[in-house]
């Protein structure tokens, strides 16, 4: 992994996480049934004084996010590195991005129980795509593999 791999990445990352929270947002608002938009929590608006203020600070949030979630990812290309040193290592910078975060734009409960919640979410959600991936990875290298045997 060379860190200019990592920053670009984290540069493409950071309109992608821009476009999953605004996405995130549709998809709450349309599940509301009650035809508004809603693009940030109450709490946030309430905490930045301002609807417009709560909306700027969680979409260059959301780009950080994007950006150290796109970042992070290279680190699954340190050779030197064990598969399971890879995940842990993705895993801290991907919870110790998300968990301040989220606890900035109040997308958590501020106590003790909302942290564990979310950290304990974070991290089924976090093991169930990388269960996904794996069995993906591990179908395409035995394709692979049969059609090496058949050459």
């Amino acid at each position: 992994m060379t860190l200019k791999k990592a920053i670009l990445r984290g540069v493409l990352g950071f309109p992608m996480g821009i476009f999953l929270s605004i996405t995130i947002t549709i998809l709450i608002s349309l599940s509301l049934g009650i035809g508004e938009y809603n693009p940030v929590v109450p709490e946030l608006t309430n905490l930045t004084n301002s609807e417009i203020n709560a909306v700027v600070l969680q979409y260059i949030l959301s780009g950080i996010l994007g950006f150290m979630f796109a970042a992070g990812s290279a680190v699954f290309e340190v050779e030197q590195f064990s598969l399971v040193k890879q995940i842990v290592i993705h895993f801290f910078i991907s919870v110790f991005t998300m968990l301040p975060i989220a606890y900035i734009l109040r997308w958590m409960d501020h106590s003790i129980g909302g942290i564990v919640t979310y950290v304990g979410i974070f991290l089924i959600i976090y093991v169930i795509i990388w269960i996904i991936q794996y069995m993906s990875w591990k179908k395409k290298i035995l394709q692979i593999n049969k059609k090496l045997q058949e050459k």
